[in-house]
């Protein structure tokens, strides 16, 4: 509010002023006297012209004219420009006349006089107003297209947010269950998986504080979770990596790769008698960096498509990189089924 009114005034001095200083130039380049009179005039034409104008501003805001329809508030406009072009018309009557007594002697009547005065006061009033609300409907809009990229943006974080909370790792239980196992028959074992399980639940509970990690520690937590999961399938798993060094430093959504990585243990490998092999491919190509999640296994449509892991990964796509982003999940080669991810480089 206190930047608004600093406009304002810069504004209303501004354009005031050089009114007069118009004024002054106009009877320069015709010939007229510009005397001490001539300039008292101005300086009082000035004046009131500033005072009953910031009067009108005050009256608009009060009357909540700015709020109003274009058709509603135009001829509300007209009624108030009029009585604000007699309201000066009257004041700068009586100030000459207070600042000269003689000068009520014109060659003109005094309601000719006060005619042409109202006429003259709304050459200028009336681009005033017109200023002043073009003005104002310039800063609402703007302030509106604020408000809606701030509400843009809120909606997109609670969006995120929904997104992130249901990625809770479904395999805590397993786990649990692998890791009582272990804690007789490899204490040292349990005690590693204790730790690779922690590192998962914090990266899972700090989702919400990223947008976006580095691929590196991203594929960290797919490498704890991959080996839990080798506690459970033991050696019907195989993991397989095909890391590009230059993509460790890449931005990815965190959670994402381990969201897909589960899917393929999920859907893929936990269903094939002899188990199968996940491999993680990660590389740039064509300005994206691209990660592959293959998977032995067939492409179950119903069970994938529809699958929480893999709408969630599109939207936060969506909802991160717009339609630069691009995924996909497909069968090849008869018996491995493959998720890809283009992600733009930043």
């Amino acid at each position: 509010m206190r930047k608004s009114s600093k406009y304002y005034w810069w504004l209303q001095i501004g354009g005031w002023g050089l009114l007069a200083l118009i004024l002054i130039l106009i009877n320069l380049l015709f010939g007229q006297r510009v005397d001490e009179q001539f300039l008292v005039g101005v300086l009082v034409k000035v004046l009131v012209g500033i005072l009953v104008t910031h009067l009108f501003r005050i009256y608009i805001h009060y009357s909540g004219w700015l709020q109003l329809p274009v058709e509603k508030a135009l001829l509300r406009l007209v009624i108030g420009v009029l009585i604000v072009c007699l309201l000066d018309t009257v004041i700068r009557i009586r100030v000459i006349q207070w600042l000269d007594p003689n000068a009520g002697g014109s060659k003109y009547l005094f309601s000719t006089r006060f005619l042409l005065m109202t006429v003259e006061n709304g050459l200028y009033i009336i681009p005033w107003t017109l200023i002043f609300f073009f003005f104002h409907y310039i800063e609402a809009n703007r302030k509106q297209q604020l408000d809606t990229l701030k509400l843009e943006a809120l909606v997109k974080e609670l969006e995120l947010k929904t997104i992130k909370s249901h990625i809770n790792p479904h395999f805590i239980f397993n786990a649990l269950n692998s890791i009582r196992a272990l804690i007789d028959e490899n204490p040292l074992r349990a005690r590693t998986a204790i730790t690779e399980l922690s590192n998962i639940l914090r990266s899972s509970m700090q989702t919400e504080k990223q947008e976006t990690v580095f691929f590196e520690k991203e594929l960290d937590i797919v490498k704890d979770y991959l080996a839990l999961e080798h506690i459970r399938f033991e050696d019907r798993l195989k993991v397989q990596y095909d890391i590009a060094e230059d993509t460790l430093t890449q931005p990815v959504p965190p959670m994402m790769l381990q969201t897909l990585v589960e899917n393929a243990i999920k859907h893929g490998i936990s269903k094939q008698v002899n188990g199968g092999t996940v491999i993680i491919v990660s590389r740039m190509k064509n300005n994206y960096h691209q990660v592959l999640i293959r998977n032995t296994g067939k492409l179950d449509q119903s069970a994938n498509e529809d699958g929480f892991g893999l709408i969630s990964t599109r939207n936060r796509l969506q909802l991160l990189f717009g339609d630069h982003a691009n995924f996909r999940i497909r069968e090849v080669n008869g018996n491995m089924v493959e998720a890809e991810l283009h992600i733009p480089l930043t």
